[in-house]
């Protein structure tokens, strides 16, 4: 069976996971502040919207006019897919996620319906996850949150706010049995940061087992397969 792949937009990546992230799969991009995750989020869901693929991106922490700026010095004008009707972007609270599961699916689902969305972004689901005080109801939440992004058929983006591949949040992550995690990096050494990407799973993939050179382009973020950095 030919396995479906969903081009990720970050330039270098897509050839080391065979090609993408799988469709309807559900992948953690977990980093420290300021590592990248919201441009790599949002470089996901404009590949999608270059090819006329409706996206919807949740936010608990950022507010849109904000976005919508910071993310024009990449050449990614957010207004104009939203102004097609291909693009929705949502400033939720956390609560307000926590109902949607509640719901079965809610205002969210009926906005996925409408735009025919098939990419989805949800940044962060630390925020989220400190909603629930035990690790089996914590577990529970994350499932039902997989099924229902499951039933929506969109491949999904989670972001993590992780300092190291030790973290907490990393370990619950895999627990919760997520597609896919890829880490990024901004590491201080010897008085210079660098910035990495490590692939750590990728289910039914063949990934590299090493810790690849990024940068943050005009274009967004890019990968050198060749360079690998050690910590």
């Amino acid at each position: 069976m030919v396995i479906k792949r969903v081009s990720t937009g970050i330039a270098g990546l897509d050839p080391l996971i065979s090609g993408g992230f799988k469709a309807n799969s559900v992948n953690l991009v977990g980093g420290g502040a300021g590592s990248g995750k919201s441009i790599f989020a949002t470089q996901f869901i404009v590949e999608g919207l270059k090819k006329n693929e409706p996206g919807i991106y949740i936010t608990f922490e950022e507010k849109k006019e904000k976005v919508y700026e910071d993310m024009l010095q990449f050449g990614w004008d957010l207004k104009k897919y939203e102004d097609k009707g291909i693009f929705v972007f949502l400033e939720y609270s956390p609560e307000q996620v926590k109902k949607i599961l509640t719901e079965g699916g809610g205002i969210v689902e009926s906005i996925i319906e409408k735009i025919k969305a098939k990419r989805l972004v949800i940044d962060s689901i630390t925020s989220f996850s400190l909603l629930y005080e035990d690790e089996l109801t914590k577990k529970e939440a994350a499932l039902a949150l997989f099924e229902l992004i499951d039933k929506w058929n969109c491949t999904g983006i989670l972001t993590s706010e992780d300092e190291s591949r030790d973290s907490h949040t990393i370990t619950a992550a895999m627990e919760f049995e997520v597609d896919g995690i890829v880490l990024i990096y901004h590491v201080k050494k010897k008085g210079v940061r660098h910035r990495a990407m490590e692939i750590l799973k990728m289910r039914g993939t063949k990934i590299p087992e090493k810790t690849i050179s990024m940068e943050i382009t005009s274009k967004g973020i890019k990968i050198n397969p060749k360079k690998i950095i050690e910590f």
